[in-house]
């Protein structure tokens, strides 16, 4: 999978908030503690948000921000990479497809514009939501559908040096904080529980109920299956059973001081 279409408008492309005083990059992930992290990061601004703004928006960190950050695509983050310490989050994709689910299609009222023309429907059952996901291309899905790989990827090569996973949140915080700081970044704090909505993966078993649902979902988020959760069993993957405590995914760059 490769980044950007280039048939796609500009901003939708541009998945990566880029700190104008900073040289920092935050890889925004939907459905990966992106409220969380977003609002963490408001810490590291000069001035308060623009008023009208919500933390959690694209739009604010856009323009916003007083020109204190910007986004731009994975093209310019990948350009950067060697003076700009990059991070992002990723999740066990299956996990993060049935929160899109529950979220956008169950709880909520109204569905986005995208899910619309995708051909979603509210309260449709699960079975044939994946179906239609799996049916649409890259460029026609919801971002919060789109798979990590190809927010955060290159031709198959992630963009951030460090990528933690949402399964092990609390601990690849702490390490993200520490790895800030040995780049000389200002102290991020810890992570604010924002959007919280489902307490575990208990579900996940019920939604993957036969091995046609998780061959439908495994195929349609392969390369997010291999590069983030390669090490695992597929099918304890498709139920939330991480056997192991996941490693981060880090790459050293000449950010850190010799």
């Amino acid at each position: 999978m490769t980044a950007a279409n280039p048939a796609m408008p500009a901003a939708m492309d541009e998945h990566f908030i880029l700190f104008q005083q900073l040289p920092l990059i935050y890889g925004r992930v939907p459905k990966v503690a992106n409220s969380s992290v977003k609002a963490a990061l408001t810490r590291l601004l000069d001035q308060p948000p623009e008023e009208g703004y919500r933390t959690t928006a694209d739009a604010l960190w856009r323009k916003g921000t007083h020109g204190e950050t910007t986004m731009v695509d994975a093209v310019e983050a990948m350009q950067r990479r060697s003076s700009h310490f990059c991070f992002s989050f990723v999740r066990n994709p299956f996990d993060r497809l049935v929160s899109a689910y529950n979220n956008k299609l169950i709880e909520n009222d109204t569905l986005s514009t995208a899910m619309q023309r995708m051909g979603l429907e509210r309260h449709m059952p699960f079975r044939r939501f994946l179906e239609v996901v799996v049916a649409t291309a890259d460029a026609d899905l919801d971002v919060h559908l789109l798979p990590q790989s190809s927010i955060l990827c290159i031709d198959g090569v992630p963009v951030p040096g460090f990528i933690g996973q949402m399964e092990a949140m609390a601990d690849h915080w702490q390490l993200l904080r520490r790895r800030m700081r040995q780049a000389g970044l200002p102290a991020l704090g810890k992570l604010p529980s924002k959007n919280v909505r489902r307490a575990g993966e208990t579900d996940l078993t019920a939604h993957f109920s036969d091995e046609n649902l998780i061959s439908l979902a495994r195929e349609r988020y392969r390369e997010d299956v291999e590069l983030f959760y390669g090490d695992h069993d597929l099918y304890k993957l498709a139920r939330g059973q991480l056997s192991v405590t996941p490693t981060p995914l880090e790459r050293i760059t000449a950010m850190l001081p010799a």
